[in-house]
């Protein structure tokens, strides 16, 4: 996600830091390759001569070029700027009773998928969604709704085969509604593959009808130059409330983001960040920015340990560590704990200064070799690695699709890490029977 943008604009503020103080040329020189930056990125044309001349009028103020740091302020009024561009705060949902969200957009945006992973997060919210399925145009569409809320465990309204009023399915959906006990209605809509009359008549008519707090705009994060004029048709004929940004894990430009929020002046509710139900999450503006510019996003990865990490199994874990009584199976529970969070590489753009590294990854092709040799041993062999003789090695390599090699490579790995924690357990103790504070000396 942004990892183009990032990197060139990494580039251009390593650059500003390097300078002793700020001149009109410098910063003149900057700022046109940071237009570039967000040209390559899919930002539109006039979203990024905006953009840059906001920050050079700033950026030659003044109180930056007296500045001490001057290269750091640039950095600063630039994550103000772009925190700005992505919409400020964080704006939350409007569900107000009636509580109705329509979500609209064209086909393969992503909206059946992420009414299903809006309805999955309002759940863990305390709410209770109801999905409706009103796309009857594409024929998977009814269907796949209707799985995706099996899956998140919530009812859905589906109407009957062949019907093609739309205002007829919502009326008889809203009286469905009566007799559930859900508050929030999410009204999944049709599409089109290009904007056309009679798409906007149709949607225009069924918000008209149901009056919904919310018309969310799904879109993809791929969209390119092409985001712009969607964003303005919809946005003309519906007045949307807000942005539903899909597959921003899978796109290295994101300009759309950018472009859209500007020509709507709507913000952006949500990212879709993954396949998975759950990696869905609310957008806050000045986190986005921070992980753009490097400074990565503390608060998000908190929240995100928070939401996976069952506390009292990390404090058996902790534990466990702390007496040197840590095996395979403790192991595998902390790996899997860890891959709760995401993938690797999103979890890196949160950590500052980790994000934008020049060839720095996580492989997890390697991770799963990894998990899969954990989970090839028996219970007495991940109990008491010790017993692993040559002869176990080669069963657990071939059970596990890997060589001996890597079986031994892990298990070295893993005593190493087992024997460092038997010494900081000595140290302890020592230090417990010395007297010694556990945090300094008095």
């Amino acid at each position: 996600m942004f990892s183009l943008l990032a990197d060139k604009l990494q580039d251009v503020f390593k650059d500003l830091r390097g300078h002793g103080t700020i001149s009109e040329t410098n910063i003149t020189d900057a700022m046109r390759a940071v237009r570039m930056a967000l040209l390559e990125a899919d930002v539109e044309f006039g979203v990024a001569k905006g953009f840059i001349a906001r920050v050079k009028d700033k950026a030659l103020g003044e109180s930056v070029l007296r500045g001490v740091a001057p290269g750091q302020q640039i950095v600063k009024i630039f994550h103000d700027e772009l925190t700005a561009l992505l919409g400020g705060d964080n704006a939350p949902l409007n569900l107000d009773q009636p509580a109705r969200i329509m979500m609209v957009g064209l086909n393969g945006a992503g909206k059946t998928t992420s009414s299903g992973k809006l309805a999955a997060w309002l759940k863990k919210q305390g709410k209770a969604p109801l999905l409706i399925a009103c796309d009857l145009y594409r024929p998977a569409a009814v269907e796949q709704l209707a799985q995706l809320a099996k899956q998140v465990g919530v009812p859905v309204f589906t109407p009957q085969a062949g019907e093609t009023d739309v205002k007829k399915v919502a009326a008889q959906a809203l009286e469905w509604a009566k007799t559930q006990t859900g508050n929030v209605q999410i009204f999944d809509t049709a599409g089109r593959q290009e904007i056309d009359a009679a798409l906007i008549a149709e949607i225009k008519g069924l918000r008209e009808f149901l009056r919904p707090q919310e018309v969310l705009l799904v879109a993809d994060a791929a969209t390119g130059q092409q985001a712009v004029s969607v964003a303005t048709h919809f946005h003309e004929a519906l007045d949307i409330t807000g942005l539903v940004l899909t597959k921003l894990d899978g796109d290295a430009r994101g300009g759309a983001a950018l472009s859209m929020r500007e020509v709507t002046q709507r913000p952006i509710k949500f990212a879709g960040v993954g396949e998975k139900l759950d990696q869905f999450e609310p957008f806050y503006p000045d986190r986005l920015a921070g992980r753009i510019l490097g400074m990565g996003d503390i608060v998000g990865l908190v929240e995100k340990a928070a939401a996976a990490i069952d506390e009292d199994e990390a404090r058996r874990m902790e534990e466990k560590m702390r007496t040197a009584s840590f095996d395979l199976n403790d192991f595998l529970s902390q790996f899997k704990m860890l891959r709760k969070l995401g993938p690797m590489e999103n979890l890196l753009g949160m950590i500052p200064g980790m994000g934008n590294l020049k060839n720095f990854s996580i492989d997890e092709k390697q991770m799963k070799r990894v998990e899969a040799i954990v989970l090839s041993m028996t219970l007495a062999e991940r109990t008491n690695p010790d017993i692993l003789n040559a002869r176990r090695r080669q069963r657990i390599a071939r059970g596990s699709g890997v060589t001996v090699t890597e079986v031994n490579d892990l298990l070295q790995r893993f005593g190493q890490m087992r024997k460092m924690m038997k010494g900081m357990g000595k140290m302890k103790k020592m230090m417990a029977r010395s007297g010694t504070p556990r945090f300094g000396i008095r």
